[in-house]
């Protein structure tokens, strides 16, 4: 396979401006919001900790100036192979090295029927009218954070999957974005759009080519769902112990639009991801399903929001995260009822699985309703593994490690049950499966 080869540019004026030279063939539209965006990112500041989303997340270790932005050279190298795809018959794959699109497949059958589904650098300028009225609905907003306007100016690859109304996709989609060397990054957009009446099933993940490199992720997600349309949408982020991930994720969905929306977190140095959900439309639903597995030195902080915009929308949040080592998990979580979301049916809970007693997990969940006619719950659990259960699995000839296996498995099951593909729900296991460690539990 390929990979690009880092240049010798900075995220600064000049880096910029080379980004600029070198995409000089995009729309005049795209170039003045990089250009906004940049000048945003100029004069804003980092997080400084102070403020409730970013307290509990550290990131005076990171340094920009470790990163460079992705050139257009590439070389070849080897890779992990994608987990999700797996004995899956796939309708159409993206394949993408450090930003950059290496493979673009789509069944012509599909194809014929409108649908998009490619690298957004190509399709940028090949759909440049439709997708410039997704950039415009600003479902992530380009300045919600230095981290969004970073990613505005200088994202050069992505993923985007546009659905005709009415059109329904059987097979599932595939896309997998690689970082490889140090000091490498990804800065990527992934655009779902599904019309009215349409249907399609998503599969997204990430990997690191090897587990030494320090590199950077600096994403965005958004996802629009129209009426009476229908998503599946997986995404598991795999990078390697080294990887700063930072993401911005959004869906909006229209009325009786219906999206299933799982998330794995195994990877990542340090990982600070919003991910919300904004439903638009009267009747519109929402499953959200997240399962973290942290170890080492690990920080995975999720900001969930669930927002209730219209009346009769039903959203069903439940995470569930397990930690080793010294790792730490931080989930804030937010269900959010306009006062026109009367008759909303809301539930938020996350559990966590303490595998040593020097792993920490802070839960915050939250509700805050401006509506009188609603059902909106909450929940959090924090406990340690029972050391009569691993007893009981050894004294039947099982390992330590492996009844600890078989207890974090059983652990996620609620999880895995709400996934309704199978390949993905064995990938997820697997992959836990292999970082669970013969750790003594205390």
């Amino acid at each position: 396979m390929t990979t690009a080869i880092t240049n010798t540019t900075k995220f600064d004026g000049a880096g910029f401006q080379a980004l600029l030279t070198e995409r000089a063939g995009e729309p005049a539209w795209l170039r003045e919001r990089r250009e906004q965006s940049w000048r945003a990112f100029e004069a804003a500041n980092w997080p400084s900790g102070k403020d409730e989303e970013w307290m509990r997340t550290d990131i005076r270790l990171f340094k920009l100036d470790s990163f460079k932005p992705t050139a257009s050279e590439l070389a070849t190298i080897g890779g992990e192979q994608p987990l999700l795809s797996h004995r899956v018959d796939l309708g159409g794959r993206v394949e993408s090295l450090n930003g950059l699109t290496t493979v673009a497949e789509l069944d012509a059958e599909i194809a014929a029927k409108g649908v998009v589904f490619s690298g957004l650098s190509e399709a940028v300028t090949q759909h440049s009218e439709r997708l410039q009225k997704a950039f415009d609905r600003e479902v992530v907003s380009p300045t919600y954070d230095r981290f969004a306007m970073l990613n505005d100016a200088f994202w050069t690859g992505g993923v985007v999957l546009y659905v005709p109304k009415g059109v329904r996709i059987e097979k599932p989609l595939h896309a997998i974005s690689r970082l490889a060397g140090a000091g490498s990054s990804d800065f990527s957009k992934t655009i779902v759009v599904l019309e009215e009446g349409a249907e399609a099933t998503l599969l997204m993940e990430t990997a690191s080519t090897d587990a030494e490199s320090a590199a950077l992720h600096n994403g965005t997600i958004e996802i629009i769902v129209g009426r009476g349309a229908k998503l599946r949408y997986v995404n598991l982020q795999n990078w390697n112990n080294r990887t700063w991930h930072f993401a911005h994720q959004k869906a909006v969905v229209g009325k009786e639009g219906q999206l299933q929306w799982t998330i794995g977190a195994l990877g990542a140095r340090l990982a600070k991801v919003n991910q919300r959900v904004a439903l638009a439309g009267a009747d519109a639903e929402a499953q959200v399903n997240g399962v973290m597995f942290t170890q080492g030195k690990q920080h995975l902080c999720y900001n969930t929001h669930q927002h209730h915009e219209a009346p009769y929308c039903r959203s069903d949040l439940l995470y569930k995260a397990a930690l080793q080592d010294q790792s730490r998990t931080v989930w804030r979580g937010m269900i959010k009822v306009d006062e026109a979301g009367q008759r909303t049916d809301a539930y938020q809970r996350n559990d966590n699985l303490m595998l040593a007693a020097t792993a920490r997990a802070d839960s915050i969940p939250g509700l805050e309703i401006e509506a009188d006619d609603v059902r909106c719950t909450h929940g959090s659990t924090s406990g340690r593994v029972d050391d009569t259960m691993i007893y009981y699995a050894m004294s039947r000839g099982y390992t330590r490690q492996e009844a600890v296996r078989m207890i974090v498995t059983g652990f996620f099951q609620q999880v895995f049950d709400r996934i309704t593909i199978d390949s993905v729900r064995e990938a997820l296991g697997e992959a836990i499966g292999k970082r669970v460690q013969d750790l003594p539990t205390q």
